[in-house]
């Protein structure tokens, strides 16, 4: 493998292109399980016809685990965001549609979303009692099989010179409902301090997909509750302000 041109630097991990591939490189100390994983993710995923790198080969490179990947030549939405303000209506329009493509299909053997998101809930150092009304509402939310990407925001889709908008980063994908995918997103895009930016993807999804703030909107302390499993200090007192609310105007 050919290490030497860095495309990306993520936590835990760094990407590189090599030619005509694309490799994810893992820290020494992530855990293999969640790397077979991710590329089991990735590959069920592949199953459909969305627009998505193909997963070439996961292998061991030293004391590291690799998952190679075609590379997708192009810009991410993110750069194009922000080189180019004037067209950020475009760009949200396209953004929503990729999302409400994702959501029109449905990969069975993939994870069930309301397990993962229980799963991360009792991971995130809440108080018994906030636990269990977060994990009660988790339980009173609708299910669904649609495909949820996990981590969907700008920085994961490339547009290519043709226009074509290709998905990157599986490594939450699961089936559920869109609106807590949706919900998602909407967190991502308040944790990168782009408030204005969440309310116009909020109001654009919504629109598209016909589906109801209020229903987008019961989501958000479930997968705010579901991020403090992160572990992350600066996100944590932001994150418990989500998970506290209740009713929403």
């Amino acid at each position: 493998m050919n290490l030497d041109r860095v495309i990306a630097v993520r936590t835990s991990k760094t990407v590189y292109r090599d030619g005509d591939r694309c490799i994810k490189l893992f820290d020494s100390d992530y855990s293999k399980a969640e790397v077979l994983n991710e590329a089991l993710c990735q590959a069920r995923v592949e199953e459909t016809d969305l627009l998505i790198p193909k997963i070439l080969e996961v292998k061991k490179h030293e004391d590291k685990w690799a998952i190679v990947s075609d590379y997708i030549p192009g810009k991410t939405l993110e750069q194009l965001m922000e080189a180019h303000p004037e067209k950020e209506n475009e760009y949200f329009d396209i953004f929503v549609q990729a999302q409400m493509e994702i959501h029109a299909k449905k990969a069975p053997l993939l994870n069930k979303l309301k397990d993962s998101i229980s799963g991360k809930i009792f991971k995130a150092g809440l108080d018994s009692s906030t636990l269990y009304d977060i994990h009660t509402r988790l339980e009173s939310m609708p299910s669904d099989m649609k495909i949820c990407h996990g981590d969907f925001n700008p920085s994961n889709i490339i547009i290519t010179d043709k226009g074509s908008a290709y998905i990157l980063d599986w490594t939450g994908a699961a089936q559920g409902a869109p609106a807590a995918d949706a919900a998602r997103t909407y967190l991502l895009f308040w944790l990168a301090g782009n408030i204005a930016g969440a309310d116009k993807y909020l109001e654009i999804f919504c629109k598209k997909s016909g589906t109801s703030k209020a229903a987008v909107q019961k989501w958000i302390p479930l997968v705010a509750a579901a991020q403090l499993a992160e572990n992350k200090a600066e996100e944590r007192e932001f994150l418990l302000y989500w998970v506290s609310v209740v009713d929403y105007e």
